[in-house]
């Protein structure tokens, strides 16, 4: 179900410099994989889009259930209507905590299904993080961070059903999940950006 207006999206409200560097490591993930096509789940502002149309040949194809944000394909994550091996990537960058948790496998499966094999994914990462950044002349800039374990429970916001490292939500219960499917191949939380949890992944 349709969750925000395209509005929602607005540059003041939806990108703030914590987004552009979520943004990067997408693009990023993206294009280290080599892949002559994509399917992106739920695009949001479109950035991902507009930078693989403009700066690469990867044909991307979008998929959304909001009408308004004029998708290629109309439709929802549980059940993408396209067939199977369609990309040689798919990818849903902050998506499937909006749907409720009993439909992440069925998502994470559908995902799986439509793609060659890679599967790249960002999900929200509740809880402080310890973060340090120095530089020394002439040296590369040193960065460390970690995060700190701060279950709470959820309460759903009208957008977000579930989160990681919330109460039922921890990251070693996410990682089962995924390796039922797939192999991790990376993950990590982005120092400019420590609210989004990448994911690469390899179909089993």
């Amino acid at each position: 179900m349709k969750q925000v207006d395209k509005e929602h999206y607005s540059f003041e409200k939806y990108c703030g410099p914590d987004r552009w560097g979520s943004y990067y490591y997408q693009i990023k993930e993206t294009i280290a994989q080599k892949p002559h096509t994509i399917l992106e789940v739920g695009g949001g502002d479109g950035v991902l889009r507009s930078y693989l149309s403009n700066n690469t040949d990867i044909k991307h194809t979008s998929l959304d259930i909001a009408e308004d944000l004029h998708p290629d394909v109309l439709g929802s994550v549980s059940d993408i209507p396209l067939e199977d091996n369609s990309f040689d990537v798919t990818c849903a960058f902050e998506v499937l905590e909006h749907l409720p948790f009993e439909q992440f496998e069925k998502a994470l499966k559908e995902l799986k299904r439509v793609s060659k094999g890679v599967v790249l994914l960002s999900l929200p990462h509740f809880g402080p993080m310890v973060s340090f950044s120095f530089k020394i002349p002439f040296l590369k800039r040193k960065r460390w961070a970690c995060k700190i374990p701060y279950p709470r429970e959820h309460v759903f916001n009208g957008e977000h059903y579930w989160e990681i490292g919330k109460k039922g939500y921890g990251i070693k219960k996410i990682r089962r999940i995924l390796e039922k499917f797939f192999v991790i191949e990376r993950e990590y939380v982005p120092f400019e950006n420590d609210y989004h949890h990448f994911f690469v992944l390899k179909s089993k």
